[in-house]
């Protein structure tokens, strides 16, 4: 059962929030995908009783009343330490307070019950974490469920959650969105509030939902946001263009097959200096994110996973007057970027290269050869971040075959404009969310309690 199903049920007083949130305990308590780090049992308890209090007293808990959710384990929790993927954080100061994003979900009437698996400090695209072990994807758990929000996406293509929160940098949404066959929205940069959650790059860093549809994808987004969003094209056709060059040469011909045929008559156009955009992305993470690292490293680089600590410290390592070419080219960048796709409303691109690899070999091939999966499955991700547009992974209709996704990306405050397309995917059935999550066992435990 979706996440509105949910709160409306718990609204009309035809399921508790409690049993809502006891059901979503067990299920993340029993979770076989390693996409948990710590059950929240008490707090939830605590949270789902204070929505039927306000219910039986006749008041309004808000649009997510009852709905159980998990957050990446770089979110504050009031009274938690942020461990932010890593063990030697397993012992931080707890945090005073909760991210201003589960601030906001929780004045909706939300309920939080989980914290989840991520790549240690989100740095990598495959959720393969030495402290806290691999996330598994719900639908071969044999492979990779992607990264660095893994244990985002899986709980809820697991379907033990309603919906979950991650956070992107050049990807770590919409690439375990893809893998794991959910909606996943990174917004316009910046314009969630980032304050409370452990930064990897500043420059790059969004906060952002999963879920198994789009209804519940843009009430989260707009609770997120703090308002009601209208779109103010809709009397408008939406205007598309497909994205050639780079985004075709690395990509699923079923990926290509779905953007010809939902825009058969669109144009197919490149973005200038894409790989050099892609390059230069890594170099300002690289650096953002080693020397956000510089003095911990100093002191104690050995209690880092190793496959991050080197990257952490080549980064740390990188030139300012290197870093500094990269920011102005960006602003070079974006500007040409703008002005040659001010026409259109929507970009399509393959939101990952591949269908999810092996965890027992994780590689991917890339222009021919074997690449590391934490590196490049962010390939078709990572120049769109870059440029802070606002892009949405919407999965593929695929029943029996491994989920991959899509990306409609679209052009600063246009992100309504990307769900009514999104919608318009779906009624073409091209788009949706297939099995697992269609036999989910929470869903069909709501049911019973409805």
């Amino acid at each position: 059962m979706n996440a509105c199903a949910i709160a409306a049920a718990v609204r009309r007083g035809q399921v508790s929030a409690l049993a809502v949130a006891e059901r979503a305990i067990a299920a993340c308590g029993a979770d076989s995908h390693v996409a948990v780090t710590r059950v929240l049992a008490e707090r939830a308890r605590d949270a789902a009783a204070k929505v039927d209090a306000t219910i039986a007293a006749g008041g309004d808990p808000g649009p997510l009343a009852g709905v159980p959710y998990g957050v990446k384990d770089l979110f504050d929790v009031a009274g938690l330490p942020t461990t932010a993927g890593s063990a030697f954080r397993r012992e931080a100061e707890p945090a005073p307070q909760d991210a201003s994003a589960i601030r906001r979900l929780a004045d909706a009437g939300a309920v939080l019950v989980a914290t989840l698996n991520m790549d240690e400090f989100a740095y990598g695209f495959a959720t393969i974490n030495a402290s806290y072990g691999t996330t598994r994807n719900p639908h071969d758990p044999s492979r990779l469920a992607g990264g660095s929000s893994g244990g985002s996406a899986a709980i809820v293509a697991s379907g033990a959650l309603s919906f979950s929160l991650g956070s992107d940098t050049n990807g770590s949404i919409r690439v375990p969105a893809s893998l794991c066959g959910l909606y996943g929205l990174k917004p316009a940069h910046a314009s969630l509030p980032l304050d409370g959650t452990f930064a990897f790059a500043h420059s790059f860093d969004d906060i952002g939902p999963f879920a198994t549809n789009l209804g519940d994808l843009a009430l989260i987004w707009e609770v997120l946001l703090g308002r009601a969003v209208a779109d103010g094209g809709a009397a408008y056709p939406i205007r598309v263009a497909r994205l050639g060059g780079r985004f075709r040469q690395n990509a699923d011909p079923a990926q290509l097959a779905a953007i010809d045929a939902a825009a058969p008559d669109a144009p197919l156009v490149e973005l200038p200096d894409i790989a050099k955009a892609r390059s230069a992305a890594f170099l300002m993470t690289a650096y953002e994110g080693g020397h956000l690292h510089r003095d911990t490293l100093a002191r104690d680089a050995m209690a880092y996973d190793p496959a991050v600590r080197d990257r952490l410290l080549a980064g740390a390592l990188l030139p300012d007057a290197l870093y500094e070419h990269a920011v102005r080219w960006r602003g070079e960048f974006n500007a040409r970027l703008r002005a040659r796709f001010a026409r259109f409303d929507v970009l399509l691109a393959p939101a990952t290269p591949c269908v999810a690899p092996s965890i027992a070999d994780p590689r991917i091939e890339i222009d021919g050869a074997l690449s590391p999966a934490r590196a490049d499955l962010g390939i078709h991700t990572q120049p769109i971040t870059f440029t802070g547009l606002p892009s949405l992974c919407v999965p593929l209709k695929r029943a029996g075959q491994l989920p991959l996704g899509l990306q409609i990306i679209g052009m600063p405050g246009c992100e309504a404009r990307m769900l009514r397309f999104a919608v318009m995917l779906e009624e073409k059935g091209l788009t949706g969310v297939t099995a697992p999550i269609a036999g989910s066992t929470f869903g069909a435990h709501v049911g019973e309690l409805t």
